[in-house]
């Protein structure tokens, strides 16, 4: 099958970006969802129908971890394509692209615990193994992972590490058959199921390393299950090392270089989190259109109320945007690593390379979510605070998305920090593409700093920080929502204009966060809400 972009007319432009080129330079065309063929728009409808014929009917099964529910719902996706579908048809998977793997992932995210079991299995679990294994390791664990016959879990957090991720407690030391390793591991998702860890830990409490660890070995014990807010249907406990000795080859990667698995793996993973993340907003839309369609008040149905549909307009628009990132964003992780070698060295390169924005995305789908499945609730009213209705749990479970695979506030962070950097080295143009409002106060707030920060820092510093990464966010997500409403026109026009609206607010106020000036924002389009609502009712669900 051919990969999207390939496949895609138009889409040669996305592919000669280089990381964070989007500030400066906007290409011609952007990959979207529209764009995917035939074959691969089945291959997501069948992960569709996975999700609304298997899993949602047994979501409150989930709930209460029915044994052996999970794990026979992840070998049942796992016979269909679903747990490996990026990883090479060498290694058992179904060789996708990035871009097609995300999006199926996102249909198959229609319920959080499933959505968190599989992404994790499917994603952090392999990404490390898939681009810094050796033959003999891939041929060992990935095709039971693609499978379904395995689970994978990725453990990196600790007590004392969250945020600050290398500053690790966990130690490994060279024993006389293997690499002994000692300590805790936190928050680890599907440990209950979990036959593969991929474990970060010290050597000789200074090198940063990765390590394949199986279930059955000997001095590693799962603990109890954390008691959640949502995502109650996963596994998330604590793992304890006590003298686990681990086979000499089953070190990933090289002693030292640890870092670089778990952060690349990262990197990845907030790009497949960002579809995730719309999984469940995709579902919290559709239940509230269908839902203010059959409530009816002052008889009529609330769907005809101006506020209402204020509301699904609104939500449509930032879904719309953050999808439009998405997409754009996995065409060009698909593009660095066709021009890549299949070294280490060649995997690593197209890992890091759209770091900035793996972030970007993250934070904006994330945040998205949160909005969505906020104001789908309103729009039940006091039905949506009881458990009978969906909404309850689906707002109990999108909360965590903002706090795993890297808190939103050290995303911000790292994306602004890792941007100055590459601007002031010179790998970023500093000449702005003034295509926008946006790109033209971001470029102008970027000049007013000459001084790369040096570490992470606290205080005004991050304040700052943070509203430079608001600012290189939006002007992504404006730019790729500029280019899929030129391409398409008509409704797509609208949701541009609603989202524009939104997004030139929130940029004129990280303006003067990060700068302590003032600007003037353009005045808001007319914005056709009523056509918005209409597609989405009609649609039930985004447009």
């Amino acid at each position: 099958m051919p990969s999207p972009a390939d496949s895609a007319s138009g889409n040669s432009a996305v592919q000669t970006e280089r990381g964070c080129s989007f500030l400066f330079n906007t290409p011609a065309a952007s990959f979207t969802p529209e764009m995917f063929v035939a074959d691969e728009a089945l291959m997501i409808r069948t992960a569709e129908d996975f999700s609304r014929k298997e899993v949602l009917p047994v979501s409150e099964r989930l709930e209460a971890q029915e044994e052996g529910l999970m794990p026979s719902l992840v070998r049942k996706a796992g016979s269909l394509g679903f747990c490996g579908p990026d990883i090479s048809e060498k290694f058992g998977g179904l060789g996708l692209s990035k871009n097609l793997a995300a999006r199926m992932l996102e249909f198959l995210s229609l319920d959080a615990s499933f959505s968190v079991t599989i992404g994790i299995t499917s994603g952090i679990s392999q990404v490390g193994l898939s681009l810094f294994g050796t033959d003999g390791q891939r041929s060992q664990y990935l095709p039971r992972l693609a499978s379904g016959e395995w689970i994978g879990a990725y453990a990196l957090s600790e007590p004392n590490s969250g945020s600050d991720a290398l500053s690790l407690g966990c130690r490994a030391e060279r024993g006389q058959k293997g690499w002994v390793l000692d300590g805790t591991k936190m928050w680890i998702s599907n440990a209950k199921w979990a036959d593969l860890f991929v474990i970060i830990a010290k050597i000789d409490g200074e090198q940063v390393s990765a390590f394949l660890v199986e279930r059955s070995t000997p001095g590693l014990t799962v603990a109890r299950e954390e008691h959640k807010m949502g995502l109650k249907g996963s596994s998330t406990a604590r793992l304890v090392l006590d003298h686990a000795e681990v086979p000499f080859e089953n070190l990933l990667h090289e002693p030292g270089k640890g870092h670089q698995v778990a952060f690349n793996a990262l990197n990845l993973g907030r790009f497949k989190l960002s579809s995730m993340s719309l999984g469940p907003a995709r579902e919290a839309l559709g239940q509230a259109a269908r839902y203010s369609q059959d409530r009816k008040q002052f008889g009529h149905s609330i769907s005809h109320f101006g506020l209402i549909r204020q509301k699904l307009a609104e939500m449509a628009a930032r879904f719309w945007a953050a999808e439009s990132m998405i997409y754009r964003t996995g065409a060009l992780i698909d593009g660095a690593f066709a021009a890549e070698d299949g070294t280490r060295d060649g995997n690593r390169r197209a890992a890091e390379e759209f770091a900035v924005e793996c972030s970007a995305c993250k934070v904006m789908s994330t945040e998205t979510e949160a909005f969505v499945v906020d104001e789908s609730l309103q729009v039940f009213g006091g039905y949506g605070f009881t458990e009978e209705f969906p909404m309850a749990r689906l707002y109990r479970d999108a909360r965590v998305s903002r706090i795993y695979e890297g808190t939103n506030e050290i995303n911000r962070v790292s994306l602004a920090t890792r941007l100055m950097r590459n601007i002031l080295n010179g790998k970023v143009s500093k000449a702005p593409a003034k295509d926008s409002f946006i790109s033209e106060i971001v470029a102008a707030a970027f000049a007013k700093f000459d001084v790369a920060p040096a570490t992470v820092l606290s205080g005004s510093d991050q304040i700052v920080l943070g509203a430079l990464s608001d600012l290189a966010m939006l002007a992504y997500a404006e730019q790729s929502a500029r280019l899929r409403a030129g391409a398409y026109g008509g409704i797509h026009r609208e949701l541009y204009k609603a989202f524009l609206s939104w997004a030139n607010f929130q940029a004129a106020f990280a303006f003067g966060r990060a700068t302590g000036e003032g600007i003037s924002i353009p005045a808001s389009p007319s914005i056709d809400f009523d056509a918005l609502a209409e597609s989405v009712l009609a649609k039930n669900g985004p447009i």
